[in-house]
């Protein structure tokens, strides 16, 4: 049975989830530079911005691609905030 021409699946929300896996290895590594509660905040933080990407996966295919551009912006600030407000270091 052959797909509808407007009801073709789009790539974009696939490349998304590729991104967002690589971006959970990011932020489940971060226990090298961030104490646990560091960890564990910017793995909820993960958490929120996978559900948003899987709730824009068919409404907004094209924008699930800034989301994990976001998550890496997201955790350098923390990142990097943590370091300068609290002393994190590796």
């Amino acid at each position: 049975m052959a797909i509808p021409q407007g009801h073709k699946a789009s790539p974009w929300p696939f490349v998304a989830m590729i991104g967002m896996a690589g971006c959970f290895f990011v932020y489940a590594a971060s226990g090298l530079l961030a104490p646990w509660y560091g960890v564990v905040l910017l793995l909820v933080i993960w958490v929120v911005l996978f559900v948003v990407t899987t709730r824009w996966w068919t409404p907004h295919p094209k924008r699930t691609l800034l989301l994990p551009l976001v998550a890496i912006v997201v955790w350098f600030g923390v990142i990097t905030a943590g370091e300068v407000l609290f002393d994190w270091t590796a």
